[in-house]
């Protein structure tokens, strides 16, 4: 089991400094005061003889320390996860039982979602509580009590919303045992956050959430990417602005909303705002695990970039702070796979416009705009298509059967739940008629947000690893070549591309 408290050695150095670095990675509880604080706390620094340091806060708070209230342990970005081994299934099965309880759909018994859990991994719930007390250091219902306690605390600072509203919003099953946990673990009435607050809210007068990162992050490199894959009536990138607008179904309480998401990067902070359209708001708590893994905003840049080497390097072309790109719907990033085999960026993207155009819902009135008002298509529509109602949009027959393969397979697919290891959803993709290995290793990359993945056979990898003027390389000499940027090869896929766009946009700039 972890222990509960890091080492004063180890941490108050770096809370002297108020590393950033640190920030979301562990947490300082003070005995004088009874409060647990982020590194980056700008609060007189505590004596060392009064600091406890915790590697998350659900430990502080069964420590039973109070969030501050100045720096908000609820802003600070998420540890980044540990990379899968196969000598730790035990871990792997507990983080995935973290990454289920991120993304509870709210208001529900927490003993009764222990066994929906236990069920979701294939494991007893007694065995779930020994595996998860011995990665987190708390048991499931001690995690997830934290997460909406801290959720709460949010919607409480940030927004105008009722009380009542907020402890549904957070997952609470009623008003009444919010507000006897509330009081309970923070020692106050939740309506006390509200004295003297200031609202985030956005220009229209909305209210937004703001969701942190760990600098350096490379914005533009992000929304660049984003920007070329962007699917005309489903989502909408704007370089100018740095803000990022689509259309989304989220499961809320059993069944879907519908609805459409705005995110802005601050110009000045190292943070991007959140701004929900109404339709989606009840959603929030399972919403925003989510959008954090599609920006990938708990990478830790610091690790990733010392990993990467010359990579990372801005004076070879590299980029600091680079992410990868997850998605927001695994169904979706498998069809968009499948459709960008062996085609550009920018034909992928037609065949996507075409394939949402025909298949994909209108948003529901009052919650479109000009740019996103398209749903992308369901697996349940999808599996009862003809291979015809696909072909005709200037699809392969090929692949449309496999993407009706793909969505008749999609209820069962353990790589659409999440569960199991990287090898066994590989191996799982690849069983499907007309998924490749290339395929397959693109949809672990960004739809499991995996950060050790390497299409070895891709042939911009290949060009990019190969010596200047040489043969290039065979898939298993790239392979062989990409292993000094393990554990985080998904990060060196990314620098390769956009190095290869980059040098391709400079040529044809060059160009009479």
């Amino acid at each position: 089991m972890p222990s509960p408290a890091l080492s004063v050695e180890q941490c108050y150095p770096a809370l002297l400094a108020r590393d950033a670095r640190f920030d979301g990675r562990w947490f300082v509880g003070v005995t004088s005061t009874g409060v647990y604080c982020r590194p980056i706390c700008r609060v007189r620094t505590p004596k060392a003889e009064n600091c406890r340091f915790f590697g998350s806060a659900a430990l502080a708070e069964a420590a039973r320390f109070r969030p501050c209230l100045k720096c908000r342990p609820e802003l600070a970005p998420r540890a980044g996860r540990p990379v899968w081994s196969v000598m730790d299934a035990s871990r792997t099965l507990a983080q995935q039982a973290a990454a289920w309880l991120d993304q509870a759909e709210g208001a529900e018994d927490g003993a009764g979602s222990m066994e929906q859990l236990a069920a979701h991994l294939g494991i007893t719930s007694r065995h779930l509580r020994r595996i998860f007390l011995a990665e987190h250091g708390v048991t499931p219902l001690q995690y997830l009590q934290t997460r909406r306690l801290l959720l709460a605390k949010q919607l409480l600072s940030e927004t105008s919303m009722p009380v009542a509203e907020v402890a549904h919003h957070a997952g609470f099953g009623s008003l009444r045992r919010f507000n006897a946990a509330f009081a309970e673990q923070y020692r106050l009435q939740p309506s006390a956050l509200r004295r003297g607050q200031r609202l985030n809210l956005s220009a229209c007068g909305e209210p937004r959430l703001a969701l942190n990162y760990r600098p350096p992050f490379a914005v533009d490199a992000l929304l660049q990417f984003l920007a070329a894959r962007a699917i005309p009536g489903v989502e909408e990138v704007d370089l100018a602005e740095r803000r990022i607008s689509r259309s989304l179904r989220v499961r809320h309480q059993g069944r879907w909303l519908a609805g459409r998401v705005e995110l802005q990067f601050d110009a000045r902070l190292p943070r991007v705002w959140l701004l929900p359209c109404s339709a989606v708001w009840p959603a929030v708590a399972s919403l925003m695990p989510g959008l954090r893994r599609w920006l990938d905003l708990d990478a830790e840049p610091a690790a990733i970039d010392a990993c990467l080497g010359e990579l990372a390097d801005a004076s070879l072309g590299g980029e600091a702070g680079m992410r990868l790109p997850g998605c927001l719907d695994r169904y979706e990033l498998a069809v968009r796979a499948v459709l960008g085999q062996q085609v550009t960026v920018a034909a992928a993207r037609t065949l996507a416009r075409r394939f949402v155009e025909r298949f994909g819902e209108p948003l529901p009135e009052g919650q479109a705009t000009a740019m996103v008002h398209r749903l992308f298509p369901s697996p349940a529509r999808i599996a009862v298509a003809e291979v015809d109602e696909i072909a005709e949009l200037g699809i392969i027959r090929r692949r449309a059967e496999a993407l009706i393969a793909l969505a008749r397979d999609w209820p069962g697919s353990r790589f659409a739940a999440g569960l199991g290891t990287p090898t066994e959803a590989l191996a799982e993709l690849q069983a499907l008629p007309g998924l490749g290995p290339w395929t397959a290793q693109y949809m672990l990359m960004r739809g499991w947000s995996w950060p050790d993945m390497f299409p070895e056979a891709d042939v911009v990898l290949r060009k990019q690893l190969s010596p200047p003027d040489a043969p290039l390389l065979k898939p298993r000499e790239v392979q062989q070549a990409a292993e000094a940027f393990a554990p985080y090869r998904s990060y060196a896929v990314l620098q390769l591309w956009r190095r290869a766009a980059l040098a391709d946009a400079a040529k044809k700039e060059r160009s009479p």
